[in-house]
């Protein structure tokens, strides 16, 4: 399983005979499914190239504070909101000083100063160094700054001294940075989800549609790359940006829609059906534009309707199906249609919203929605899209991770549809 699948690491290398180590540090956390950048002070690069770093990580590596082209592309302070993590192995006495003392003379004390995200310290040095008081004094300061030191570990160093002051080896510190991230809830997961509207042509101007915003397909599409799971993120025409860490394909119609959720369902684990998907599209579609008739006002346009492939009918109906989460969106007997399409379409779970209410209807920002299985029902109170997502994907993981019990022979918590 990829423990670190889409967590965002900026790995810090100081000047000291450990840097070594980084290399191999790398490779294990890219390996878990981490994107990596490395900052390396002057000094580490007496100890590795950064050319070494840059063929591991895939990315460029970060040198100098006021290095323009760096700044063009990804910045001090670009970086420091990048990170879901920054970790720095080795870390140096010097650095842990110029740390603890607040100091911003570099690009790595600078970044760790601006940034939000938690601070992991792998410190390495001389024995005598990791005793001495000033030292000590130091860790316990950033300790309580909530930094987080891994180790050190005792042995024989390269000086020939034995006692603390080892680095942990990468095996150890991949293995800590990944139980930092031990409680996203869909770590290593695969997730397709599709969201809005599609459209389905009547001639080269005009075309069916609905009102469908895409705004709640895409705070799940955000909200599951956040938890962990690789997203795949099918829309129809929405004016969204994508969210970060999200696959986007775009698609306009139904069946568009439909070839594209087959073509990618190799692999998913959990798929939602999110999306407004057009139940009917035009028997025909005509080549030109279809024109009035300037001297009939009462002339009739007769469009004939034909169904639309149903593909989370089709999802479900595999020999194989991810666990498939569908929505229901109706104007009335909410609840009543909804268990019924979880009935037919032999959903996991289903989750009903009411779209007669104009506050949590298409194009809102907010939803309230009842999630329903085969044997419960639970309802999420009116709150943000955002707030909703993460509410709903609270249930979809346990209701997943129960079904993969039931598979396995273990015991269930009730949420299996």
């Amino acid at each position: 399983m990829l423990q670190l699948s889409n967590k965002r690491i900026v790995l810090g290398v100081t000047g000291g005979i450990a840097a070594y180590k980084s290399a191999e540090l790398i490779r294990l956390l890219t390996k878990q499914g981490a994107d990596v950048r490395v900052v390396m002070t002057s000094a580490a690069c007496e100890f590795i190239t950064p050319l070494t770093l840059q063929a591991l990580s895939h990315n460029p590596v970060h040198l100098d504070l006021l290095d323009t082209r760096a700044e063009a592309a990804m910045g001090h302070i670009e970086l420091a909101r990048w990170a879901d993590l920054v970790l720095v192995a080795p870390a140096t006495a010097d650095f842990i000083a110029r740390l603890a003392g607040g100091h911003a003379d570099d690009l790595l004390t600078t970044l760790c100063l601006a940034t939000n995200a938690p601070i992991c310290l792998a410190p390495a040095m001389n024995q005598g160094m990791w005793r001495d008081a000033v030292t000590q004094q130091n860790c316990e300061e950033l300790e309580e700054r909530n930094i987080q030191l891994f180790g050190p570990d005792e042995g024989s160093q390269a000086c020939g001294d034995i006692g603390p002051g080892r680095m942990l080896e990468p095996e150890q510190i991949a293995a800590k940075t990944a139980e930092l991230f031990s409680m996203d809830i869909l770590t290593g997961l695969k997730v397709l989800i599709t969201a809005g509207g599609t459209r389905e042509d009547i001639d080269p101007v005009r075309y069916i549609c609905n009102h469908s915003s895409g705004k709640m397909g895409y705070a799940l599409a955000e909200a599951s790359a956040a938890a962990g799971a690789s997203v795949t993120l099918i829309s129809g025409p929405v004016q969204l940006a994508t969210p970060e860490r999200v696959e986007r394909i775009d698609v306009i119609s139904a069946r568009d829609m439909h070839q594209s959720v087959h073509d990618r369902l190799a692999g998913v684990d959990i798929f939602i059906g999110c999306a407004a998907v057009s139940d009917y599209r035009p028997a025909e579609v005509a080549g030109e534009k279809i024109k009035k008739d300037p001297e009939n006002g009462s002339e009739v346009l007769e469009i004939k309707l034909v169904r639309n492939p149903d593909i989370i009918a089709s999802v479900t109906a595999l020999d194989q199906p991810p666990f498939v989460v569908g929505f229901a969106a109706e104007t009335h007997n909410v609840l009543g249609y909804a268990t019924d399409k979880l009935r037919r379409k032999k959903l996991d779970l289903v989750v009903a919203n009411d779209i007669g209410d104009r506050e949590i209807g298409f194009g809102s920002d907010c939803n309230e929605v009842t999630v329903i299985g085969k044997e419960f029902e639970e309802p999420l109170p009116r709150a943000s899209k955002t707030v909703v997502a993460r509410q709903l994907l609270q249930i979809i993981a346990r209701c997943f991770k129960d079904k993969q019990g039931v598979t396995n022979n273990t015991e269930s918590a009730g949420c299996l549809p």
